[in-house]
């Protein structure tokens, strides 16, 4: 059974749900859908994974801003909540980002952490 998060326990901010949106809408027509997963390995222990998803299973928990799901396993729903999922751009480069205030440590490139 799919259930709805609170803003507590999961955010996705309003740039990030803009910027899953254009990237759906240039992938002609796919759901406006934002997975974060959270997989071992990384320099610090764990990493996290984005992708659109097409479809949320019986296992997800979902959040929504400006009609833009943000979905998460149960599993690593336990590493991430509470997080922050932004979009950043800057001259660097433009990525997704969480603020997660579960992870002890984190890598210099903030692609990885531990708890």
């Amino acid at each position: 059974m799919t259930d709805t998060l609170t803003a507590a326990e999961l955010t996705l901010t309003p740039a990030a749900a803009a910027r899953v949106r254009w990237i759906a809408d240039r992938k002609g027509g796919v759901p406006a859908r934002l997975r974060l997963a959270v997989d071992g390995g990384g320099c610090s222990g764990f990493t996290y994974r984005f992708e659109l998803a097409d479809a949320v299973t019986a296992d997800d928990r979902v959040t929504s801003t400006d009609g833009v799901e943000l979905v998460v396993d149960d599993i690593s729903l336990d590493l991430v909540r509470g997080c922050v999922v932004d979009f950043v751009q800057s001259l660097g480069g433009a990525a997704f980002q969480v603020s997660n205030p579960n992870a002890a440590s984190g890598c210099g490139c903030g692609a990885s952490f531990s708890v």
